[in-house]
């Protein structure tokens, strides 16, 4: 572990279940555990419920008169349409109109917010933007992030948090757990129905103790944070940087991603406008390089991040991410492609330093439930 100066609450309870605690963002992470396997927690979240430490987010409050004209200068959404109780995805851009970081922004009051990003530059974003003005950017690492994700998450939750089956899909409520100060957010980063439980440092060994005990006997068990590439390759949600250019730099030009070549344009409110990079956005569309796309490939085995993707022999493409679901029986990788090959049914090969050449034809994400009626789901 390098470089680490966030620590979670949590490291000893990684380490009995033999993690090192590789360093992201700051912070020491269950990046694997030498026990338990990845396929039997990918089906747990598949199937039941997994539960992960994802404290390694970066919280951030925003608050002060000014709070809502900062994160509109920062990100991507309009804040106006976003009330308290509620949250969304949203995206951070350079002046280049190039993405820098991903995040969720909370409402918790008029002048309240909460944003939750990853390794990026949100954190100095916000800061930038809230120079001059009547705003405190303040940065919480008391605050854990435990991911408690599944179909039977809700049903576990439901004993101890009335109401719980009502929380909308992108909604958040103050509560309690356990005796314990908790926020739960029906967010999460697996394709399924979930749940986010922000906890005092303080409280997350005793809740995360409580909710696999107690959860035993639905199946819930410990997950690693590498068992989230499974299920995001599936369900189409990337990880800045890993299926960035940042991480895989083209020869001629330095890194960085349109939110177009991406396929997150989405992230930016109907017709807004004065957020950073907004106009470099804007003139950008109908320019992409390249598009991030989905690959079925045939068998069983997974190329490595950064496998070349050829076509006619001649590479034109690199796989981010790649994944074999032991429930669906597919191979499913994330890669960068030309934009003529971002369709359905093109043919092509991944050259695999391990396994060889593995045939390959483009589809479009999320492949794994594409209308998103799992994670949205009522009642």
């Amino acid at each position: 572990m390098t470089n680490s100066w966030r620590f979670s609450t949590l490291g000893d309870r990684h380490r009995a279940l033999g993690s090192q605690l590789e360093d992201w963002s700051g912070m020491g992470t269950a990046w694997s555990y030498a026990s338990g396997d990845p396929d039997a927690e990918y089906m747990a979240i598949r199937t039941k419920a997994g539960l992960m430490d994802v404290s390694g987010l970066k919280k951030v409050h925003v608050t002060g008169a000014a709070a809502s004209h900062v994160i509109e200068r920062a990100t991507t959404r309009n804040m106006e349409k976003l009330m308290p109780g509620r949250s969304v995805y949203a995206a951070m851009l350079n002046d280049g109109g190039k993405l820098i970081d991903d995040c969720v922004i909370y409402r918790m009051g008029p002048n309240s917010f909460m944003v939750v990003h990853g390794s990026g530059q949100g954190f100095e974003q916000l800061t930038m933007a809230a120079s001059g003005r009547d705003v405190s950017v303040r940065f919480d690492d008391n605050l854990h992030d435990l991911s408690l994700q599944g179909p039977l998450a809700v049903d576990f939750l439901a004993k101890h948090v009335p109401g719980i089956r009502d929380l909308p899909y992108f909604a958040h409520v103050q509560t309690s757990l356990f005796g314990k100060p908790i926020m739960i957010s029906r967010t999460g980063y697996t394709g399924e129905r979930g749940y986010e439980l922000f906890v005092r440092g303080q409280d997350a060994p005793m809740i995360w103790d409580r909710i696999l005990e107690e959860g035993a006997e639905m199946g819930i068990i410990p997950c690693r944070f590498t068992t989230l590439d499974m299920l995001r390759t599936e369900s189409y949600l990337l990880f800045f940087p890993y299926d960035n250019s940042e991480m895989y730099p083209f020869d001629d030009q330095p890194g960085g991603d349109t939110l177009w070549e991406l396929g997150l344009d989405f992230t930016v409110s109907p017709g807004k406008q004065g957020f950073r990079g907004a106009e470099e956005h804007y003139r950008l569309k109908g320019r992409e390089r390249f598009k991030i796309w989905g690959l079925k490939l045939e068998g069983d085995k997974v190329p490595g991040n950064g496998a070349p993707v050829l076509q006619d022999g001649k590479q034109i493409g690199v796989v981010t991410q790649a994944m074999h679901s032991p429930l669906n029986d597919w191979t499913l990788a994330i890669a960068r492609l030309p934009v003529d090959c971002a369709n359905e049914g093109t043919k092509l090969m991944v050259n695999c330093a391990t396994h060889g050449e593995i045939p390959a034809t483009t589809g479009a994400m999320p492949f794994y439930d594409p209308e998103k009626k799992r994670r949205t789901v009522k009642g």
